[in-house]
């Protein structure tokens, strides 16, 4: 069989066309204190220096060993671009929304005229050009952001589940402005080099709102954004956090290439619910990959691999206190594991 490049295998694996083994790829958060202390650049630097960003990506590649690149390393950036306050975070913690800006369609209005070109976003963007410039004809570049769901959250604060509840005219308005956003975001990444896109959409999960209202308040606009980029011909991941079994079905119907699943889901039950879309996953990142050692990630990994997840990696994102030695034993298995 051909021998690919990773940017090839990757392109080939999620769209389940032959391989010649599968890839190591890690589309949740990738970075560590470890992987900061052997590149030089740290959080919270890293979250908002472009040059940072992408050196601290590219150690999970040149560090770790994953065959693709990914930025940023948190899901705020696109809140804080819109008014939202933003709790920094430290060396070890990503930061994390701690205010919101839109409680009626009025404050939603004050926020439409917003530009790509400021705040961290725009260093999302740069951060994707430097690595496309370095890595993009070898490479896999993945440009990541939350989703339409959870961003609306984000923005729309404690009142966004009640809302939901009572209808009020604020969801779908606000759900059609997030939908936008993430297309123009996306698409500027894919012309700054991105080819994969790695949708993270931890509130829209079926724990948390069941089905209707998945296929009513998530589906049609992660869809939006998932048809954009089958235009550019760009494969999309999504991520949602939880036991998300019973709810696979629908989050296929996005049309996503692959669907990432945490450590409750069952892989073998997964891939009996979805008709065409990679499963990817689903090593724990606390028990495992942090607290284990190489020696019970190898374990954890082969029952995986065994169970024929389409992709070995994390269920959520990486720890950032995780060993590199157990990330690099994830990666190994990966390689070396025989269809």
């Amino acid at each position: 069989m051909t021998e690919y490049t990773p940017k090839e295998r990757l392109y080939r694996a999620l769209r389940k066309q032959p391989v010649d083994r599968m890839p190591s790829a890690c589309f949740t958060q990738t970075a560590t204190v470890e992987q900061m202390e052997a590149c030089g650049a740290h959080w919270p630097e890293a979250h908002e220096d472009a040059e940072k960003m992408a050196t601290l990506a590219e150690a999970g590649h040149t560090v770790i060993g994953f065959e693709a690149v990914r930025v940023p390393f948190d899901i705020t950036a696109e809140a804080e671009l819109f008014g939202c306050g933003i709790k920094a975070g430290d060396h070890k913690q990503q930061p994390s929304v701690i205010k919101h800006s839109v409680k009626n369609l009025e404050d939603l209005d004050k926020i439409r005229d917003y530009s790509l070109d400021e705040g961290r976003v725009s260093k999302v963007l740069e951060a994707v050009k430097i690595l496309s410039e370095k890595y993009g004809k070898e490479l896999p570049i993945i440009g990541s952001m939350i989703g339409p769901f959870s961003l609306a959250q984000h923005i729309n604060g404690d009142a966004w589940f009640g809302n939901l509840f009572t209808g009020e005219p604020i969801v779908a308005e606000l759900l059609d402005f997030c939908a936008d956003f993430n297309v123009a975001y996306a698409k500027e990444m894919v012309k700054n080099g991105a080819d994969t896109l790695a949708i993270i959409d931890p509130t829209a999960s079926y724990e948390l709102i069941g089905g209707e209202f998945y296929e009513k308040f998530a589906l049609p606009y992660q869809k939006r954004l998932v048809d954009a980029m089958k235009e550019l011909d760009v494969a999309s991941v999504l991520h949602i956090c939880g036991n998300t079994t019973n709810g696979l079905a629908i989050m296929e119907k996005t049309g996503v290439e692959g669907i990432s699943v945490d450590q409750r889901v069952d892989i073998a039950t997964a891939k009996g619910n979805v008709e065409n879309t990679l499963i990817i996953g689903n090593l724990d990142p606390v028990a495992n990959l942090w607290n284990g050692t190489p020696e019970t990630v190898a374990e954890e990994s082969k029952k995986i691999l065994d169970a024929g997840v389409g992709l070995l990696a994390p269920g959520c994102g990486i720890v950032s206190m995780t060993p590199t030695a157990n990330l690099q034993k994830m990666v190994e298995c990966t390689i070396n594991y025989k269809y």
